[in-house]
């Protein structure tokens, strides 16, 4: 499996950065996200803000660029703003992650530049949680 740095998973996610504007003013591409699989192959994606709900975050991209390959396992995944600094998935994407597969509850989560968690930390009580 190809190792990655988190360093270098972050410059991966900035690398898609562009941020522009569409149609009524809505902005796409100002979140970067990079992921890496169980593979060793690395997906990127951005941000696609729109009206109504209908638009989705970079994670949600990436992940579907992945799933799009055949792949369903993260090992570690990143996304960032301007300047390339990491912020922590919405709630929306860490059940997205965890619903892709069983294992991504495992997967490595950069939440900052030298901070990293697992996904099981920031989604204690999944969806498909038995209690």
């Amino acid at each position: 499996m190809t190792q990655i740095s988190n360093e270098e998973l972050i410059k991966k996610a900035k690398s898609v950065l562009k941020p522009r504007k569409i149609k009524h003013g809505f902005t796409v591409g100002d979140v970067g996200c990079a992921l890496i699989t169980d593979k060793g192959n690395v997906y990127l994606g951005v941000s696609i803000d729109t009206g109504c709900g209908m638009g989705f975050c970079a994670e949600h991209s990436a992940i579907a660029a992945m799933v799009t390959h055949g792949e369903h396992v993260i090992r570690k995944i990143v996304a960032v703003v301007e300047n390339g600094i990491p912020i922590p998935p919405c709630g929306r994407c860490r059940e997205f992650m965890h619903q892709i597969h069983e294992e991504n509850i495992d997967a490595e989560v950069i939440i900052g530049k030298n901070k990293s968690v697992k996904l099981k930390d920031l989604l204690p009580l999944p969806w498909d949680a038995k209690g």
